[in-house]
């Protein structure tokens, strides 16, 4: 009566239909209830539907950015050391770095332009830290811009050596000091003077912990690591008769049979 026969409006139950067009009703519930991050473009269900540069686009979600895509390839991040005073690392600090990048130009020619890049140092990091600039690279013709990376790279220190978030001293002392005491007199990294007094006989290998007077965490405010100091002691290479005997005597020693 309608001319297309009675067969294409017959009522059909969907766990017919199904199968047919994908092979079975759980599969097609699977596939769409799938996260984007997990779906792949190959599938050939879905080529009827989408079309290929759908999975394209589907296929480079999946992959990464230094994957094909509609946009181009997006090549390998440009990584660049940044030394930084560990006195930098211990308060903070601004520094801006001028970058020189080619780009394309609004009628395809390549040129060049600068920026300049500012970079806060957060007290307490430490060497190996990147900093990330997305797409601050250069720009080429059907390629994306690579990021710029910046690693932080710690420069040694005159009297101090960070070991995680403590900092160490090494101090030599004379005989004479590590048994009768004295005061270590040390400038912090913040510029405030420290005097220790030593009141403990010194033996070598002996270390002083001070709390709280390292470097800062990066990632909890307020606290700090400790600041050691490990002590070596001077021995004289000789000594005459007289301060033999005074020695002995001072420490409570026999006299020496001659």
């Amino acid at each position: 009566m309608d001319g297309f026969g009675n067969d294409f409006f017959s009522p059909r139950n969907a766990d017919d239909v199904f199968p047919e067009l994908f092979g079975s009703r759980s599969g097609i519930r699977s596939h769409l209830t799938s996260p984007v991050g997990e779906v792949s473009g190959s599938d050939s269900r879905f080529a009827g539907f989408f079309g290929s540069r759908s999975a394209m686009r589907v296929s480079t979600l999946r992959t990464g950015s230094s994957s094909s895509s509609i946009f181009g390839t997006k090549p390998p991040a440009v990584e660049t050391k940044l030394p930084c005073k560990l006195e930098d690392l211990y308060a903070g600090a601004t520094r801006k770095m001028k970058i020189s990048r080619s780009i394309v130009k609004p009628n395809g020619q390549l040129g060049t332009e600068t920026e300049v890049l500012t970079i806060n140092i957060k007290p307490g990091w430490k060497k190996g830290t990147k900093i990330t600039f997305p797409d601050k690279g250069n720009k080429q013709p059907n390629q994306l811009p690579a990021d710029i990376v910046f690693i932080i790279d710690e420069e040694p220190h005159d009297v101090y050596t960070r070991e995680g978030n403590d900092l160490l001293v090494y101090k030599k002392i004379d005989l004479v000091d590590a048994l009768a005491g004295t005061t270590v007199n040390l400038k912090t990294l913040d510029g405030r003077d420290l005097a220790i007094q030593i009141i403990d006989v010194v033996t070598p290998g002996h270390e002083l912990v001070i709390a709280k007077e390292g470097m800062p965490f990066s990632k909890e405010n307020g606290r700090r690591g400790n600041l050691r100091i490990q002590f070596d002691v001077n021995f004289p290479k000789r000594l005459s008769a007289e301060q033999r005997r005074n020695i002995r005597k001072d420490l409570g020693g026999q006299p020496q049979q001659q």
